[in-house]
C-alpha cells in the first residue's frame, strides 16, 4: 500500500518557496553560493533549510522543477484573461525570463546531475504541453497559423539559449519574439 505524502503548512509550503526563490537568485548568480546564503536570503534557519532540500543537488533540481512549473502554469492562467494569440506572445516572455535564468543556473544544474549516481536532469514536459495549449487555442480563435506544433515553436524561438544572460537582454529577446510571434500570426483564420 502506497502512502501519499502529506501536504504542507500553508507557512511550510511559503518557507519552501522563499527557499526556492532565494535559490534561483542566487544559484544564478554563482553555482557554488554557500547554501546557508541562500537559508539567510530566505528567511530561514539551517533546520528549516535541510529539512526540505537535504544537498545542493536536490535543491538545484527542485529549483528548476519549481521554475519550469512556474512557467507552465502561467499559460492556463494567461488564456482564462487574455485573447489566446496575447496570452501566448506574454508566456513567451515569461518564457524567455525563465530560460535566461536557467543559462545563469547551468553550472549548478550539470553539477548537481553530472556525478555517477546523481539524478537525471528533469524534462521539459510541462512546458512542452503548455506551449500546445496556447498553440491550439489560437489556432482554434483562428489568430494562430493551423499545424504548429511544440516542437516547431521550441526551434523557433532557439535564438534565446544564444543570448548572453549578463548582457542587455530584454530589446534583443523582445524583438526576437515580436519576430517569432509575427511568423505564428502569418497564415492563421483570422488575418486572411
Amino acid at each position: 500500500m502506497q502512502h501519499k505524502k502529506a501536504p504542507l503548512r500553508s507557512d511550510a509550503q511559503r518557507n519552501r518557496e522563499r527557499i526556492l526563490e532565494a535559490a534561483l537568485a542566487e544559484l544564478t548568480r554563482c553555482a557554488d553560493v554557500p547554501l546557508s546564503t541562500i537559508a539567510k536570503r530566505a528567511g530561514v534557519g539551517q533546520g528549516t533549510f535541510y529539512r526540505n532540500f537535504p544537498d545542493r543537488g536536490a535543491l538545484v533540481l527542485e529549483v528548476y522543477r519549481y521554475e519550469m512549473q512556474q512557467v507552465s502554469d502561467a499559460a492556463a492562467r494567461l488564456l482564462c484573461t487574455r485573447p489566446p494569440d496575447q496570452a501566448l506572445r506574454e508566456w513567451m516572455d515569461r518564457l524567455a525570463r525563465f530560460a535566461l535564468a536557467k543559462a545563469g543556473l547551468a553550472n549548478a544544474i550539470r553539477q548537481a546531475t553530472s556525478a555517477p549516481g546523481k539524478p537525471a536532469k528533469p524534462g521539459n514536459g510541462p512546458v512542452h504541453c503548455a506551449a500546445e495549449l496556447l498553440l491550439r487555442a489560437g489556432e482554434q480563435a483562428g489568430t494562430i497559423r493551423p499545424g504548429v506544433t511544440a516542437d516547431d515553436f521550441f526551434l523557433a524561438i532557439a535564438g534565446l539559449w544564444q543570448i548572453d544572460p549578463h548582457g542587455d537582454w530584454q530589446p534583443r529577446v523582445t524583438r526576437l519574439l515580436d519576430l517569432v510571434m509575427d511568423g505564428l500570426r502569418t497564415g492563421a483564420a483570422a488575418g486572411r
